[in-house]
This record gives C-alpha cells, structure tokens and sequence, in this order.
C-alpha cells in the first residue's frame, strides 16, 4: 500500500503541478500551494474515511492476527520447554531433546511463513480498499485547489521541501473541508 500510495499521490502532485504551470504561463501568474498529505492518515486530525477503512480491513484480519499471536504464545512455550531439557530440570534424552528443538525450528518457519503471507495479504488488501478513497481525495484535492486559485500544488510528505511558509500550507483547510463534505457515518461503504 505505501508504494502505491508513494507513487499516486506524486503523480497526482505532479499532473497538478503541470496542468497548472500550463494555466500559471497563460496568465503570468501561479499561486503556490504546500499539502502534506500524510495527515491524511492521521486517525485523529486527519480525513475521518481514512481511518473508517484502515479500521474495516483491521476487523477483516483480526482472527489471523490472534492465531498468529496464540502460535508465538505456543512457541515461547516449547522455547521455554527445549531450555529446560537442555539444562538438565527436565530429564530427557539428547534424541528427545534434538526432536524438540526440531519441532521448534519447524514450527517457526511455518509461523514466519504464515506471518509473511498475512502480511502481504494484509497490505493487498489495504491497498484494494483505500484505492477507491485515494481517488475521491485526489478529485476533491483538485476541487479544492482550483477554487482557491492554487495553479501549483506540491506534497510536503513527497518531496522534500526545505521551507514553505504557513500561509501556502492547505493541508488542515484541504481535511476540514473534506471531511465536512464528506462526513463518515455507520453505513459509510468506503
């Protein structure tokens, strides 16, 4: 999802961006605009949908994150039971003991494999569901800065910007208004 969300919002920036110099030429004129679009995200300040979504997906792999939570619980255990052989407080053999370390070694690959899947499934799926929201933001964005006059706009979260001054920032103005706009409610899809 954050590469995808990298590569979106600069191109956006930059379509913006070119678009505008092309109108800012015709008229001699180009106001600037800073957004940082990573307060976007913010589940406090930022646009309310974001965090309606990231909160869906969360719901959809919580069980996987419990039962990989109860295989580390398992695994700490029969950690904690090889030590045990291993240091002589419990008696076993070296053959009892080397089949348990074996059991452990193989029960951690499957766990890590299992955690690696949930992961990029995880991240599959986020971007999947944000897609559609990143694309109403971006419209919205565009709205938003054509009506103000800003013939340049440039992500703050994307490219590095040594200074910009607080008067071009629209970041806080951009979120306010989305999110009056664009109210989340129980039965908001997105």
């Amino acid at each position: 999802m954050h590469k995808l969300q990298r590569i979106s919002l600069p191109l956006i920036a930059l379509v913006l961006g070119v678009f505008s110099c092309a109108h800012a030429q015709a008229n001699g004129t180009a106001k600037i605009g800073v957004i940082y679009s990573g307060a976007f995200q913010d589940p406090k300040a930022g646009i309310a949908r974001y965090g309606v979504v990231i909160t869906k997906v969360n719901a959809e792999f919580q069980p996987i994150q419990t039962e990989l939570n109860q295989t580390a619980a398992r695994l700490k255990a029969l950690e904690a039971e090889v030590s045990k052989m291993q240091q002589g407080a419990t008696p076993a053999t070296p053959a009892q003991i080397q089949a348990k370390i074996d059991q452990l070694d193989q029960q951690k690959k499957e766990y890590q494999r299992r955690g690696e899947d949930a992961q990029t499934n995880y991240q599959k799926r986020r971007a999947e569901a944000l897609l559609p929201l990143q694309e109403d933001v971006a419209k919205a964005l565009d709205v938003f800065a054509k009506a103000r006059g800003i013939t340049i706009l440039l992500d703050g979260s994307q490219i590095p910007i040594t200074y910009a001054d607080d008067a071009i920032d629209i970041t806080d103005a951009f979120i306010a208004d989305y999110n009056s706009k664009n109210p989340v409610t129980a039965a908001t899809p997105r």
